[in-house]
């Protein structure tokens, strides 16, 4: 049976407090959401313009003027608004709710009669609307505001939004399918198929069901879509004159027929993401062995070992199995988002922790390190390695930046970070009517009906810096019901108790399953050994050959030049480093860092006319070498980094 197993806490049920979550919550409520709104209102000084909310203003026919910015732009003030709920779910604010409603007046005004809405179309003609589909986003627009809608009626109850997304949805669904007189169209930006599964969850309508199982479908069937609409339109396809032609929109074939993942990162586990909610909510057992299948290919052959994807700039792309350079990796903060989204999903459908260890990796590596410890400045790419030298002069590393930016014409990537760090809550735990499971060790307040019973519990932890997770149960009444505890994949050794006695449980594809008759003051504690851990990649990963990667817990450490000195590719791990873990709470908002004895190779006897000699061998001087967490790199000024440390 492929029905969700689970499904998320409200987040209203759960008051996050724990040092690491909070702050970054705290940060995007307080910080990353005004200053968002800002760059959408473009009055960021020195930020590139949005002009996201001006083009609603001309759409809804409020001021003079012409569409300006990406296709796209719609979707940023849809994410913003998601972000918004989701933080008013957990923090009510009524000057916060009043501009989102404010928001939400101008975007319904802007909507058409027949309930269409995007404002590229609406400002440069309607007759144009639907003629590309392949590259113009109008789908892409759909599903993040559809996003938007549910989480915003979620947290409100209001249901204005909610109806204009109906609308537009409605009015898609008028426009394409095969019945004669249609479009026989799906999304070129895949986005819409896991929103509309969303949007079927709150109405319980089919039809929304049914049109994300129909963009599902349609892709990629003969004859191409995208081929006839462009030999009918006129339009351009970039990548006809690539090696990924339409597989880049994950549409060069049927999706039951795909096996690996290709093309454009971020689309394509958008688009695995839906496949994964359509599989579960249709009882589709083929589509969902094409998840599992394409899951395995990211994961044993596709990603970083921070947890992004992408590996390529041309296309924003996966390339091939094994290649992941560090340099000039491409690995979008969206595209790691979306491996989130892709994991909770086969998560839930299947409570097998192989999905949440890569969720957490994801998070607190490929995600994290999208935004600058305060808020104001992004990452679009996230790379491992960086000489800054190289990112201004050498061309095929230009999408490399040394240092995070204030805000981007194409802005996907910040209002993504804000949206699901606002909601973190629900990736850490998730419950079924018998059950909670703790995917995610945060700390704080949570509320959950168990059989029946309302049940309360008070998480404590220091995680990720420590290994030491304290659950106490705070109920009125005697309750039973199950409590499931991830036991890391980087975890060798724990210890695990209730009230201080090593409990009856058994391990169930990660987790730890205790079965209990709980009464108010249980305690579980969880204790998991947290030593520094060299990671090594597969032989076929030609960058990383001679390399290890350092890891504690489920954070990365990365080599900063301000630390260790430039020239990093001299430096060399001893074969059985020794390590002195020190937290440091006025580092970085607070981290552990890393200290062992390491070696640099010796510059001596080479002069600076030498660039090639004859081999004499190597020789060494002694450094001792500083790790940093790698989310943390370039918040303290301009140097070179490397995750990836010879050995």
């Amino acid at each position: 049976m492929l029905e969700k197993k689970l499904h998320s806490l409200s987040l209203n049920q759960i008051q996050i407090e724990d040092m690491f979550w909070k702050e970054y919550m705290e940060l995007v409520r307080n910080h990353v959401i005004p200053y968002q709104w800002e760059a959408l209102n473009d009055r960021i000084k020195e930020a590139e313009p949005s002009y996201c909310i001006q083009n609603f203003r001309v759409a809804a026919k409020l001021e003079e003027g012409s569409f300006q910015g990406m296709v796209f732009q719609d979707s940023d003030v849809y994410k913003w608004l998601e972000a918004v709920a989701y933080s008013l779910m957990w923090h009510p604010d009524e000057k916060l709710e009043q501009t989102a409603d404010e928001t939400i007046d101008l975007i319904a005004a802007a909507q058409q009669p027949d309930g269409y809405l995007d404002t590229y179309y609406i400002i440069n003609g309607l007759e144009k609307r639907f003629t590309n589909l392949m590259d113009h986003h109008e789908l892409y627009c759909l599903g993040h505001m559809v996003e938007a809608a549910v989480a915003y009626y979620k947290a409100t109850g209001k249901r204005k939004f909610l109806d204009v997304a109906i609308a537009y949805a409605d009015c898609v669904a008028e426009h394409l399918g095969t019945e004669d007189g249609k479009i026989p169209g799906y999304p070129g930006h895949e986005v819409a198929e896991m929103a509309l599964v969303a949007l079927y969850e709150v109405t319980g309508e089919e039809r929304h069901l049914n049109l994300a199982k129909y963009f599902i479908d349609q892709r990629g069937q003969e004859p191409l879509f995208f081929n006839e609409e462009c030999k009918k339109n006129d339009n351009k396809c970039f990548w006809d004159d690539t090696y990924m032609q339409k597989q880049y929109y994950q549409a060069g074939k049927p999706v039951r027929e795909q096996e690996k993942a290709e093309g454009h990162a971020v689309r394509a586990v958008y688009l695995y993401s839906g496949m994964a909610e359509v599989a579960s909510a249709t009882e589709d057992a083929e589509l969902f062995k094409v998840c599992e299948k394409i899951w395995d290919n990211i994961v044993k052959k596709q990603m970083y070992v921070t947890g992004a994807i992408g590996a390529t700039e041309h296309g924003e792309a996966f390339s091939f199995d094994y290649d992941l350079p560090n340099d000039t990796v491409y690995a979008e903060t969206c595209a790691a988002i979306g491996l989130i989204f892709f994991a909770r999903r086969m998560f839930e459908i299947t409570k097998d922790s192989k999905y949440t260890d890569i969720m957490e990796r994801a998070l607190f590596n490929g995600v994290i390190s999208g935004m600058s410890l305060d808020g104001k400045s992004f990452f679009y790419v996230n790379p491992l390695e960086v000489n800054p030298e190289a990112c201004e002069k050498d061309y095929f590393k230009r999408h490399v930046k040394p240092v995070r930016q204030k805000w981007f014409g194409c802005a996907c990537c910040p209002p993504n970070v804000a949206r699901l760090l606002s909601s973190i809550g629900g990736y850490a735990f998730e419950c079924s009517e018998d059950a909670i499971y703790m995917n995610l060790f945060v700390g704080g307040q949570i509320e959950a009906a168990l059989n029946g019973k309302k049940n309360r519990f008070h998480v404590e932890t220091q995680y990720p810096w420590e290994g030491t997770v304290k659950i106490k149960v705070e109920n009125q009444e005697d309750s039973s019901f199950t409590y499931a505890v991830r036991i890391p994949g980087w975890c060798q050794n724990y210890e695990l108790t209730i009230n201080g006695v090593k409990p009856e449980y058994y391990v169930e594809k990660g987790y730890a399953i205790l079965n209990h008759v709980w009464k108010n003051g249980d305690e579980i504690l969880l204790k998991m050994d947290m030593p520094v851990t060299l990671v090594e990649a597969n032989p076929r990963v030609r960058e990383d050959i001679g390399k290890v990667a350092v890891m504690r817990g489920p954070v990365v450490y990365c080599l900063e030049e301000i630390d260790n000195q430039d020239q990093l590719q001299e430096i060399y791990l001893e074969e059985n480093p020794v390590f002195t873990e020190t937290f440091e709470k006025d580092l970085l908002k607070g981290v552990v860092t890393l200290k062992t004895q390491g070696k640099r190779l010796s510059e001596k006897n080479w002069g600076e006319e030498t660039l090639y000699r004859p081999y004499r061998g190597r020789t060494y001087e002694k450094q001792e070498l500083t790790f940093i967490p790698y989310y943390a790199w370039t918040n303290r000024g301009i140097g070179e980094m490397t995750v990836w440390v010879r050995i």
